[in-house]
């Protein structure tokens, strides 16, 4: 379990963003504190993996908590959770590391959004000694950053088509499907679902590989990984 402090001053936001944590797997709140000084001290006492910090508190700030930590050489991830819009602050907790910051107030699957592509980083760097470009690649491009592009098809494809074909790949998650497969459920003819599935492909969304038959020519296979269902899914919603 990914063992997060909450340093919040307003104790129902706290109760809440607590709330909101543990109703998401792997995740479970290992203690609050409502100001630096607190903070401090629970982290002497107690393992954290994730801090949930907000910006505005009496005394030091949540900032002032961010640069003493990186200033330490402690690299404890922090996700900024506060009001503070403006610029400076924004700049400050990107450039001393922050994974992640969220404005108040804010949606659910946001902070949903923000929690899982940590917990994604979170077992990247701790299962393996060495990390791939692709992984390196697919960490970094983060949910809301692919919610925010606009599906661009190539001439002769339509968002209609994507829509129900990328509805069918998602429900296959996991499992290896061919061209023919998935063009008999979406109803369109396997050269059109081919063009689909190379823009898939191109795009590193679903993976392919090839299988060499005994006779006849070579089949294409598809798959849809876990880790890029939530990725395709989002572009459903722009």
């Amino acid at each position: 379990m990914i063992q997060v402090l909450i340093i919040e001053d307003d104790p129902m936001v706290a109760k809440f963003n607590g709330i909101y944590l543990e109703s998401i797997p792997g995740f479970m709140v290992a203690g609050f504190a409502k100001n630096v000084a607190e903070g401090r001290k629970f982290l002497e006492l107690s393992k954290v993996d994730l801090i949930l910090l907000d910006v505005y508190m009496k005394g030091p700030t949540g900032l002032d908590l961010l640069k003493e930590l990186r200033k330490e050489g402690d690299s404890l991830d922090v996700i900024l959770i506060t009001a503070a819009n403006d610029k400076e602050s924004v700049q400050q907790a990107l450039r001393y590391g922050a994974v992640d910051y969220l404005i108040k107030p804010f949606t659910f699957e946001r902070f949903q959004n923000a929690l899982l592509q940590f917990k994604k980083q979170y077992h990247l760097m701790n299962q393996h000694e060495k990390i791939s470009q692709d992984e390196i690649d697919n960490l970094l491009q983060t949910i809301d950053r692919k919610k925010s592009e606009a599906i661009e098809l190539p001439k002769g494809l339509t968002k209609t088509t994507f829509t129900r074909i990328a509805k069918q790949i998602i429900g296959r998650q996991g499992t290896i499907f061919s061209t023919a497969e998935l063009a008999e459920d979406v109803g369109i003819s396997s050269v059109s679902t081919r063009k689909y599935l190379h823009y898939l492909v191109e795009h590193k969304l679903i993976d392919s590989h090839i299988v060499y038959q005994g006779t006849g020519r070579p089949l294409t296979n598809y798959q849809l990984f876990p880790e890029k269902a939530d990725i395709l899914q989002s572009l459903l919603k722009n």
